[in-house]
């Protein structure tokens, strides 16, 4: 995961992807990698294009704090049948008839 947002830091900050750039920024963070996975990550993201990647990533953000509501959930309250008030009664009676 180090790798992954040493590559989002540096893209965003506008720097160029390299072993270097990526080997400053771990060593600052205290992470030790070896020169194999850093090799790999550079060689690997010099084919990406992360704005697009970024863009593709995306999930847009529900802002309100309560979940909505769907269409079934709605459909389902309309189609809740009114209990008549005699007829629960009458039901009752017959428990002690």
């Amino acid at each position: 995961m180090e790798l992954i947002y040493t590559t989002m830091l540096l893209h965003k900050a506008g720097k160029e992807i390299s072993e270097t750039n990526v080997k400053k920024v771990l060593t600052s963070a205290g992470v030790e990698k070896s020169e194999g996975e850093i090799k790999a990550l550079v060689a690997a993201m010099a084919e990406v294009d992360i704005e697009k990647a970024i863009k593709e990533a995306a999930v847009p953000v529900v802002s309100s704090s309560a979940p909505a509501e769907s269409a079934v959930e709605k459909k389902e309250k309309k189609e809740e049948p009114k209990e008549d008030p005699e007829k629960a009664a009458a039901g009752l009676g017959a428990l002690f008839g």
